[in-house]
Parts: structure tokens; sequence; C-alpha cells
């Protein structure tokens, strides 16, 4: 009986042993997978997998890759032990230098490494983000300005300056240059910035400024029989005022550019001058040659009246008051009928009377002497 037990224990046994074998065997084989280092967009991690190819990986781990993507070794490659994969996914990458912009897409994680790659260079270039910022997945808008020559003219100084700033506004607070709101810029600040572009700023100035002024006095003409025609006499002299005058002055770079009248106060009213002018008939003076061929004409004052006006006569016209050029002169002493409106004459010069002419011809020379007229020295013979 006792063998007999020994017997199936013994089998029991035996049984036993083959059983832990073979299930030994079954777990052993099932863990006989790979150790695979996986890299996605910088970031690594250690896997055991079973997958066969790089492939296979990728989608055990649920990661889509398009023709774009970085896959490295390729999809299709096999897989072994220890081995390596390394995955980025590209990104959308616009870039814009000195205003004109390109679009890229890039599997490079870094600013430096995508404008490497692209063979971009911007060597001392400013850059809207550093060169070392990660670009996410979402992409990045990368601005590049390159270094200028410019020019710069403000406060009285004027220098030419290299600068890798984008736009006029930020040019300007590079160099600590404040505009303020009154002030003129030759571009508008948002202006970008171009190699030979000149900057000119005005400074802008307002002042208040107060100023004592002559106020001119006004004539009152009164008509009188007692004296002819083309004589005049004053009867009250006439005396300029002063007035207290406010302006706003404009100043550009210091130097006055304009100003407007604000207020003004009379202190001493001015004094109206009165004129009697003649209106009794004078004798014509005769045509022709010899004789006084100007007439007398009213006095205007001074060494005028003295003047040898019948030779001033007899040279411009021949002495003849109804004398015509066809060139648009007219009377004894060839006035045009703008200057002669000019010394208050009306109509034309041939139909007043020769002593209104030499009336006139006394205003004229007063106004502007001798050189009115191409015979001007007859009346110092």
């Amino acid at each position: 009986m006792l063998g007999l037990l020994n017997g199936r224990v013994g089998r029991v046994a035996a049984q036993a042993a083959v059983l832990t074998a073979v299930v030994g065997g079954t777990i052993a084989y099932a863990h006989q997978g790979k150790h695979i280092t996986l890299s996605v967009d910088g970031q690594s991690r250690e896997l055991d997998v079973d997958a066969g190819t790089v492939r296979a990986l990728l989608a055990a781990e649920h990661l889509k890759v398009s023709g774009r993507d970085l896959v490295a070794p390729a999809p299709s490659t096999s897989l072994s032990d220890g081995d390596r994969v390394v995955v980025r996914f590209a990104r959308h990458l616009v870039v814009t230098i000195d205003g004109r912009s390109q679009t890229y897409w890039t599997t490079e994680l870094t600013v430096d490494g995508a404008l490497a790659a692209l063979g971009i260079r911007a060597d001392h270039a400013r850059l809207s983000a550093s060169r070392s910022q990660p670009i996410g997945r979402a992409g990045l808008d990368l601005d590049v300005s390159t270094p200028k020559s410019v020019t710069i003219s403000a406060d009285g100084v004027t220098r030419s300056v290299t600068t890798t700033a984008p736009t006029v506004a930020d040019l300007l607070a590079e160099y600590g240059i404040v505009v303020a709101p009154a002030d003129r810029l030759s571009v508008v600040p948002a202006t970008p910035v171009t190699d030979g572009l000149v900057v000119a700023l005005t400074r802008i100035a307002r002042r208040t400024v107060t100023a004592t002024e002559r106020v001119p006095f006004g004539t009152d003409r009164k008509k009188t029989a007692t004296l002819a025609v083309g004589e005049s006499k004053v009867v009250t002299p006439g005396k300029a005022g002063l007035r207290r005058a406010v302006y706003t002055v404009v100043l550009a770079n210091g130097k006055e550019v304009g100003r407007t009248l604000q207020s003004a106060t009379v202190v001493t009213a001015p004094v109206t001058q009165v004129l009697a002018v003649g209106t009794k008939p004078a004798s014509s003076s005769g045509s022709g040659s010899g004789g006084n061929v100007g007439g007398s004409g009213g006095n205007v004052g001074g060494s005028v009246d003295s003047l040898n006006w019948a030779a001033l006569a007899k040279c411009e016209s021949g002495g003849n008051p109804k004398a015509v050029n066809p060139a648009g002169y007219y009377g004894l002493y060839q006035f045009s009928l703008s200057t002669w409106r000019s010394v208050g004459g009306t109509g034309n010069p041939v139909n007043a009377s020769a002593a209104e002419q030499t009336y006139r011809a006394k205003l004229l020379y007063k106004r502007g002497g001798a050189g009115q007229w191409g015979c001007g020295q007859k009346l110092f013979s």
C-alpha cells in the first residue's frame, strides 16, 4: 500500500514539474518584446513593445503623421531591441522679412533651428522672438528686421545710423526721441524702416505775444468849389493811432512760421484826415510845342510842384493831352489805365484836363520817383 502511494505521489510531482516548465516557458515567450526609445518633438520615453516596424509602433502609440512630418527611421523600417525612433511634427512658420512675408513648414523645434534649416540668414537682425524660443505645434509668426542705413534729423542734429528697428516709431524710441502731439514728422510713425530712409522731425511750439501797433488813419474827402478840379487841400491832418494786439505765434524749430490775432485793444484812436477836393473847372493848358504844356496841376507839397512838368510832358507826348500810344499809354504823361487809376484817376487820361493829368503825375512821382517815365530826367532840366 505504501509503495502504491509513493508511486502516485511521484507521478503527481512529475506532472507538476512538467506543468511548471510549460507555464514558465509560455510566460517567458510572452515577454520576448523590444526595448525602444521613442522621442516625440524632443520629449523621450522608454517603451517595451511587440511592434515589428516603426509604422506599427506609431499606430500602437496613436501617433498620426503626415508627409510633412519627420519620422526616423522611416515607417517601413523593422524594429530591433534598443532602437531609437524620432518623430517631429511639422510646424506652420510665417517669416516676415522687412515687410515681405513667406510661409514655411518646418520640423525644427526652435526659431534658430528653423532659420538655419530654411537657409534664412538673419545675422545681426532683430527678431520678434528669441532665437531659442520653441516653436509649438500651433506654429509661429516671426518678424525679421535686417540692418538698414537711415538718416535722422531732429532737434538741430542730423545723424546717419544703422538700425534694425522695424518701424519709424521703433527707430525714434531706439534713439530716445520723443515726438510731442503738435510736432510734425516727415513720415508717419508706422512707416516701415527701409534702407536710405530720411526721417525729419519738426518741433512745433505755440507762444502768446503782445505787440503795440500803428492804426492807420482814414481820409474823408470833401468836395469844394474853391479849388480847381485836380487840386486838393488838407483841412485836418490825419494821425495814426495805436493798438495793443495779442497774437498766437507758431514756431517751427524755433522760427516763426505764422501768427493769428487773438485780440486787439485800441490805446490811441487814429485821427481821420479831412481832404478838400476841388470841383471848380480848370482851364486846359495848350497843346503843341512851347509854353507850360504840362499845366500847373494841383499842389502836392514839397519840391514836387517846382519840377519841370512841362519838359516831361513835352518829351513823353509832345505836350498833347490827347496823345494815345497804341501800346496802351495815354495823355500828357503816357499813363497806362491801371497806373492812372492807382493815383485816383477815373476814365481815360485823355478825357481829363491837362491840370488834372499833371496833378496825377505828381502823385505818381511822390510814390515812385522819376523812374516812372522814360523821360524822367527832364523833370530836373
